[in-house]
């Protein structure tokens, strides 16, 4: 089996701190390499891999200055399907841009769908469908009406960097980009109207925002902002906090940080939108509550969970070995059995 992972290119692959698609790529590839598995990642070519690494931009362009990201996508997208004949199968990362070409793929195609940015981005993806392509969902909340999905698979991290924490200290902790969809300022309203120092860390994706609502805030003692930390900051500050503060405004198709809190044993106080009710159970893992008030006196009831059962249930359900094991089941089927286009195939988790 040759497979093609066509990652994106926006930072490199593993992220050096923020880039939650370029980690979940990076630990496919890894997973896969290790089972024997031939495998290309189309990524920038500052990247580091046990598979063969190919590309056209040197650096991501978010972390380029004056370095247009449209423009390098399309190279990079170009690139892959000029060589897209050499491969079984091409597994897109990438978002829209390649799913405008679905007829010209020389393998099939089969796109893992990261978040839909809109409505308006679905006729990329119908009209690839019409041309057989294939998905993934990485969420039963995220998914799309009449897309031809063959699975939905639950991102994985890896277990041993979020190692369970019993005694954590006496912070909350605001962890993902600072935009209104991640409720930043409302994570501090939450901590402030609980007396808890709260940490913030990620990167600034809306400036207005963050100058206007979260900085002005932020005084270095009660409330932190300590930044984009790298993997090994995160996983102290994940493991180290009483809860992580997910008040979120949107429906998020997933939470990276959701499990790798819960991985360390750290319960989630979120709002129930999108995935959050697929991956955390209220009473259990952490706090499901409707608005700033419930998350308040959630805070207040943080001693009657149990972080050794938060631990083993996130290692047992989101670890990267199950996902790629996955994965590895729906390449096989598309392989093995290919999918007319408007004729999707369904798999079940049960049947693998």
């Amino acid at each position: 089996m040759k497979i093609a992972l066509l990652g994106p290119i926006a930072w490199r692959t593993p992220p050096r701190a923020y880039g939650p698609w370029e980690q979940v790529v990076s630990l496919l590839s890894e997973g896969l390499t290790a089972r024997g598995i031939d495998v290309t990642v189309f990524a920038s070519l500052d990247s580091q891999t046990s598979a063969r690494l190919d590309g056209v931009i040197p650096h991501p362009y978010a972390e380029t200055p004056n370095v247009d990201g449209r423009i390098w996508e399309s190279l990079h997208v170009a690139h892959c399907l000029a060589q897209s004949g050499k491969f079984d199968l091409v597994h897109n990362n990438v978002d829209w841009l390649p799913l405008a070409f679905a007829e010209s793929w020389q393998a099939p195609l089969l796109t893992t769908v990261h978040g839909f940015s809109g409505p308006r981005i679905l006729p990329a993806y119908q009209h690839a469908a019409d041309h057989g392509a294939q998905f993934v969902s990485i969420s039963d909340s995220d998914r799309a009406e009449g897309l031809p999905y063959l699975a939905t698979i639950h991102h994985g991290i890896e277990t041993h960097r979020f190692p369970l924490v019993t005694a954590p200290e006496d912070y909350l902790l605001a962890f993902g980009r600072i935009h209104p969809d991640k409720g930043t300022a409302e994570a501090i309203d939450i901590a402030q109207q609980s007396s808890r120092r709260l940490i913030i860390c990620g990167p600034v994706h809306d400036a207005h925002y963050f100058d206007t609502k979260v900085q002005p805030r932020v005084d270095g003692k009660s409330v932190c902002y300590l930044g984009n930390v790298g993997p090994t900051e995160r996983s102290r500050l994940l493991g180290g906090a009483s809860a992580l503060l997910h008040p979120i405004s949107f429906a998020e198709p997933f939470g990276l940080s959701v499990v790798e809190a819960m991985m360390c044993g750290t319960p989630v106080i979120a709002y129930p939108l999108g995935s959050m009710p697929e991956l955390i159970t209220s009473g259990v893992d952490g706090y499901l509550v409707p608005d700033l008030d419930a998350a308040v006196r959630a805070v207040a009831l943080l001693d009657r969970l149990d972080r050794r059962r938060i631990s083993e249930s996130a290692r047992a359900r989101f670890s990267a070995d199950r996902m790629v094991e996955e994965y590895l089941a729906v390449y096989s089927a598309m392989l093995e059995m290919p999918v007319a286009a408007n004729a999707p195939r369904q798999l079940s988790r049960e049947a693998w």
